[in-house]
């Protein structure tokens, strides 16, 4: 069992920016892996993966990832359609 957290305002800059190129644009690639790095902890509230384990994470199953991702999207107020925003800039 894995528990999702919310991030808190700097966290969510720092995911903001691991989705962002040199050039300002939105890269989509592993966006899952990116956030859940972020939001997936242990029952004491300790983050379990780290930026380094994001590739690694994004290499398990898409139907486990979608699952955690659906749920941290919503809990930290990223809509279907914040996320798509995102990805078109």
């Amino acid at each position: 069992d894995v528990f999702v957290n919310t991030m808190s305002g700097t966290e969510r800059d720092a995911f903001e920016a691991a989705i962002t190129n040199a050039a300002g644009k939105v890269t989509p690639e592993n966006i899952r892996a990116k956030l859940l790095v972020r939001c997936i902890a242990d029952d004491a509230g300790i983050l379990m993966f780290t930026d380094a384990d994001a590739d690694a994470l994004g290499k398990k199953s898409a139907k486990v990832l979608d699952r955690l991702f659906t749920v941290a999207r919503k809990l930290n107020g990223l809509s279907k359609e914040d996320v798509e925003e995102l990805a078109k800039n």
